[in-house]
């Protein structure tokens, strides 16, 4: 069966067959998303087009021009159609932004981190504290709002805050490596995981003497940057009103506005990643991951190193914090918990540890998962429920079916089962690091 899904493939990605298959994908998923905009299929078939570019032998030129196309129009476009579609693909960025933080510290520097998600915290709390009414807050009683409390600083202030959240996190990430230097394994493990909870607890109850979290209750509301004048926005406007069928609204264009933003963190991103990794600075790390006492030997400074690890790879995720912060207009304790460490360290493992390319489409895969195909599903079952249908076969009533069979409340079984495969049929992840590639091969032989 393998063999023949492979000779399949070798067929596929020869001759003029890749671009008929990407611009199929293409126009058959737009068509079908903009016509029936809450098609799970249609949307499954057009986020295909992206990773057969990736795979597919095609002319450098035509797939930068078919990607932009994609990101830059047809998205947009569909997403002011149906605005969940956009939100899927921003949790993908965010998520993917994450997992190529945690990608620097874990698949290239080895050192195992479970409280990632602090510094995701760290840059969220940054701009929800600064650009909310919190500071007016600070002597009242959590959840209570006097009257005439005011906004700390003007939204505009969000751009300098994007790079601030990087350069806190970075810094906690420093605080957090300097007393681990000395630790491996699974007492790294602990340490960062116990790390993670602290945060999120001094979150949860920094709420008093001095309110300066709101503890469980959340900062709201938070402040979004401001959209681009009106001369800039009423010819955008005025071109998508027949394409959409309606009058874009301010909620839309701001839900293309953090797309964009989104997409254009997680570009820089990707760029800072890949020149980390072809440094000399990657190399070290390669070197402490497989063998700290032979890279001491070499003379790698091994602290500065593993300093510049954890520094590098929670920028990422506090400017992410600060994005999701924005767009959320609201941050609570329970955002950040350690279930949400793990499911970044998930990405990482289905992606592949080391691959850059890898632990995006890790992530995608499972945003997509826990966003679209389990919550489908559950719409379909819950539909079937209210419904007089039976099963043929067994005469069995879908009204009668448990709402504790939801798939929606199995994501983390589904997850684990996933892991699980994963590492019995595909160890090195759905794209791996060509390093890691080479590792499995001399261990099998």
């Amino acid at each position: 069966m393998k063999t023949f899904f492979t000779e399949l493939f070798k067929k596929a990605n020869t001759g003029f067959w890749p671009i008929v298959i990407v611009l199929g994908l293409l126009i058959v998923g737009s068509i079908g998303v903009y016509q029936s905009p809450r098609s799970l299929s249609a949307f499954l078939t057009l986020m295909l087009c992206p990773m057969m570019l990736y795979f597919l032998k095609i002319d450098m030129k035509l797939k930068v021009f078919i990607g932009l196309l994609l990101i830059i129009v047809i998205l947009p476009v569909l997403g002011i159609r149906n605005i969940f579609y956009l939100e899927v693909i921003f949790q993908m960025a965010v998520f993917a932004a994450l997992a190529l933080g945690l990608n620097i510290v874990i698949g290239m520097a080895g050192l195992l981190d479970l409280g990632y998600v602090a510094f995701y915290a760290v840059g969220a709390y940054a701009w929800a504290i600064f650009g909310s009414k919190q500071l007016s807050l600070l002597d009242s009683v959590p959840g209570a709002a006097p009257a005439g409390a005011e906004f700390s600083l003007a939204p505009t202030y969000f751009w300098l805050f994007l790079f601030l959240g990087v350069g806190l996190a970075a810094i906690t990430g420093i605080l957090l490596g300097l007393p681990v230097l000395r630790l491996r394994g699974d007492y790294l493990a602990i340490v960062t995981l116990g790390f993670g909870e602290v945060i999120r607890v001094l979150a949860l109850n920094l709420d008093k003497p001095i309110n300066l979290t709101n503890g469980p209750q959340g900062i709201t509301p938070i402040q979004r940057p401001p959209l681009p004048p009106e001369f800039i926005m009423a010819p955008v406007r005025n071109l998508l009103t027949p394409i959409v069928g309606h009058v874009p609204t301010e909620a839309e264009f701001y839900n293309v506005f953090f797309y964009f933003l989104a997409l254009i963190i997680i570009m820089i991103a990707i760029l800072v990643a890949t020149r980390l990794e072809d440094s000399r600075i990657g190399r070290a790390w390669t070197a402490i991951r497989e063998d700290e006492t032979a890279a001491i030997a070499m003379g790698i400074p091994l602290v500065k190193m593993k300093l510049a690890a954890f520094a590098a790879g929670a920028s990422f995720a506090g400017g992410m914090g600060v994005l999701y912060a924005a767009n959320r207009t609201f941050v609570s304790p329970e955002t950040f918990s350690f279930l949400q460490s793990i499911g970044v360290l998930t990405m990482v493992i289905l992606g592949g540890l080391g691959s850059i390319p890898g632990v995006i489409f890790g992530a995608s895969a499972v945003v997509i998962l826990n966003i679209q195909v389990l919550q489908n599903f559950s719409l379909y079952l819950s539909a079937l429920r209210q419904s007089d249908a039976v099963i043929p076969i067994i005469n069995f009533e879908w009204k009668n079916l448990s709402n504790q069979l939801d798939p929606a409340k199995y994501q983390k079984l589904v997850f684990g089962i996933i892991l699980v495969v994963m590492m019995i049929f595909r160890p090195s992840g759905l794209i791996p690091a060509e390093r890691r590639k080479r590792e499995l091969v001399e261990d099998k032989e």
